[in-house]
């Protein structure tokens, strides 16, 4: 799931042949149809609000830490930007690859800021919330309210929980690490840039119309010598995190659960890293449990931790499913059904074909 230029919207795009000179590289060979849909922005503006703050643990609302397993549907690839050699980063039979963040003990690592901005993006399209980011480029098409916020006092829904200008946030998104060591290597094919001028479903009435996701696919495209050596996480990796939050509402931290997956109407798979267009980047999220602090006052008055509240188990199941119940008139309906058909681990699509 991600945007691009950031934050230009969502529609079912359609094959279009690039003419000559578009890109002469690719001359008029035509252009596989690229695998994404714009979920549009509300009409209504987003109620910008006061948040909740960091100064004390609201008695009414909900504080915790979620621990999560994520499962690699299709192989991941979160770039760092540098070469290696595949030895020393435990891939063998290629020379030289784009790496990814490893532990120094060579596990595999998905780092949470990767995670957050692809998790708050998912909250941003299901909520009346503004973007996080916009380019220059694009900025005076992007609809005015849709701009990201400035005044920490005054933030839409995804701002107050996951931060905005001068203000940190509700959450804290630990580092994935994978559960095993040892990574593999995989050949990511050629993908022409993004080309929103020349996409009539980009722009409605000169504006954007609204946030762009890639489905989920069966497979991750793989272009052996013709593309470029990559260091991934294979299908079944297994990782483990940490989402820490604080002073969320039930509807907050149900929107949250949403997004990861936990809806039982909407399941979700997360989508992140690069190649989301030939099918890399899926991931499954499981929560084995959720700790929080049995008593709040305790914990800052006293040298002995308190015990915390543990859920697991169908306890865990039915605290889940009282937070999304709350999140009625929170999340948007309409959006909610369409980033759910895009990224619905039942109903997968087959990756493109041609060039990307």
């Amino acid at each position: 799931m991600t945007r691009g230029p950031r934050g230009l919207p969502h529609q079912t795009h359609h094959p279009t042949t690039l003419q000559p000179n578009q890109n002469q590289n690719m001359g008029s060979q035509s252009v596989s149809s690229k695998p994404y849909e714009l979920i549009p922005f509300p009409k209504e503006s987003p109620k910008l609000e006061r948040p909740a703050g960091h100064a004390k643990f609201h008695a009414d609302r909900l504080h915790g830490t979620l621990f999560l397993t994520l499962t690699v549907q299709t192989a991941v690839h979160v770039s760092t930007g540098f070469l290696a050699l595949g030895s020393d980063v435990g891939v063998r039979g290629i020379p030289l690859l784009k790496t990814m963040t490893t532990t120094p003990d060579q596990k595999l690592k998905i780092q949470g800021s990767s995670l957050k901005g692809a998790i708050r993006a998912m909250y941003e399209a299901i909520t009346n919330s503004t973007l996080a980011v916009i380019t220059n480029k694009y900025r005076s098409q992007i609809p005015p309210d849709r701009h990201p916020c400035r005044k920490k006092e005054q933030l839409c829904p995804a701002s107050r929980v996951f931060g905005a200008l001068d203000w940190q946030g509700l959450v804290e998104f630990s580092d994935a690490i994978a559960v095993s060591a040892g990574s593999s290597g995989g050949s990511l094919p050629a993908l022409y840039r993004p080309r929103p001028d020349q996409r009539r479903a980009y722009f409605q009435n000169g504006k954007a119309a609204g946030r762009k996701f890639y489905y989920a696919q069966t497979e991750a495209l793989d272009a052996g010598n013709g593309g470029t050596p990559t260091q991934q996480a294979a299908k079944k990796t297994v990782f483990k995190t940490q989402i820490h939050f604080k002073n969320l509402t039930s509807a907050e931290l149900g929107t949250l659960l949403t997004v990861l997956g936990q809806d039982p109407n909407h399941p979700m798979l997360l989508k992140l890293g690069g190649g989301k267009p030939v099918g890399l980047g899926s991931i499954q999220i499981t929560i084995d449990k959720i700790e929080r602090p049995a008593n709040l006052k305790d914990r800052y008055s006293s040298y002995v931790a308190p015990a915390s509240d543990i859920l697991e188990g169908e306890t865990l199941k039915a605290f889940i499913q009282k937070q999304i119940k709350a999140t009625q008139g929170y999340i948007l309906p309409g959006q909610l059904k369409q980033l759910s058909s895009i990224l619905n681990p039942t109903a997968l699509r087959k990756p493109p074909s041609g060039v990307y």
